[in-house]
């Protein structure tokens, strides 16, 4: 119902407003970028602060909805404020799904591959579609788009996707990512931009408790900030969402991912290694041109949904939403 709700209301939008107004401001002159917790209110809606920073003299946070872990970019004088530590802040939004979240990614941190949240709720009829965009030479393998709006233009538009960006291919790609914000803009797909690390750097050699980010000498600030800033020059939101590189972590590593208030997410179905998606899964492909098995496997499941998609039986969710219901499903 909530799904429904929220689309009938931006179909009812977008009848009305500019499509320059969904687009997310491009903020150039990033200064003083850094972890902040607090409370921030607005009737009728507490949200939680996890970044502040300065644009063009102006103070800005990166707000998260406990709720719906819907985020958003607002200047701090819009709101009641209280900085809080992050021990505070979790304590005072502890019943909601975000924080539910967080500690259910926190409980699963011990495996070393594909830590965090795997799937979402179990009775849907459909899954949530990730695609990750390592650093890459080859271009941006367009057709998962233009198929999955082609397959759901009818019964679900904007058609909801979560891209695992990296700021190394933002830097190299920024045609490709153009391509993407315009789909978004003329409200073919919906994106959530989920962290991805910075470099994605991999070893061929090294074990993999010394591999990705796991490697000596990583500056995990670095990868996680200035990927969240060069979202943001780019013109794309950040969401509360972190994909681990080659989804290779260890306890200490997923607890600083949500220590900066992100939640880790996996996957139950990476498409390229014969892991077939169930009701609820999240799918994981690659979007960067380096995996077409994947992408080829993800095009043949839309085929054969066909007439399921047809008929509303089988859909994309919005990955926060996916994930969020299933923790609201938990206090009933």
């Amino acid at each position: 119902m909530k799904l429904f709700i929220r689309s009938l209301l931006f179909v009812l939008l977008s009848a009305t407003v500019p499509l320059t107004l969904f687009a997310q401001a491009n903020y150039r002159t990033i200064a003083n970028y850094k972890v902040f917790y607090g409370w921030a209110h607005r009737f009728p809606q507490d949200w939680m602060i996890i970044r502040s920073f300065e644009n063009e003299g102006k103070n800005y946070y990166l707000l998260v909805n406990p709720q719906t872990l819907e985020t958003k970019i607002e200047e701090p004088n819009f709101y009641q404020v209280k900085p809080m530590s992050i021990h505070d802040a979790r304590s005072f939004f502890n019943n909601t799904p975000y924080i539910k979240a967080l500690r259910k990614a926190e409980k699963q941190s011990v495996t070393i591959q594909d830590a965090g949240i795997e799937s979402g709720i179990p009775k849907e009829k459909g899954i949530s579609l990730t695609a990750d965009l390592c650093p890459s030479h080859r271009a941006l393998d367009k057709r998962i788009f233009t198929d999955i709006f082609n397959g759901f233009n009818k019964v679900e538009r904007p058609v909801p996707v979560a891209l695992s960006i990296t700021g190394i291919w933002m830097r190299q790609h920024p045609q490709d990512l153009e391509w993407l914000k315009q789909m978004q803009a003329k409200h073919e797909i919906y994106i959530t931009w989920i962290n991805h690390s910075f470099n994605h750097r991999v070893s061929l050699k090294a074990p993999l408790k010394e591999n990705f980010l796991l490697e000596p000498g990583t500056d995990i600030s670095y990868e996680v900030l200035e990927t969240e800033k060069d979202m943001l020059k780019n013109g794309l939101l950040p969401s509360a969402f972190f994909r681990f590189p080659g989804l290779v972590s260890d306890q200490q590593l997923v607890y600083k991912i949500t220590g900066f208030g992100l939640i880790p997410v996996g996957t139950d179905a990476w498409l390229a290694k014969g892991q077939q998606p169930q009701a609820g899964s999240i799918v994981l492909i690659h979007g960067n041109g380096n995996e077409p098995t994947g992408v080829n496997d993800f095009i043949k499941l839309l085929q054969l949904k066909s007439r399921a998609i047809a008929n509303k039986q089988w859909l994309l969710y919005d990955l926060r939403e996916s994930v969020d219901e299933e923790f609201e499903d938990t206090q009933k």
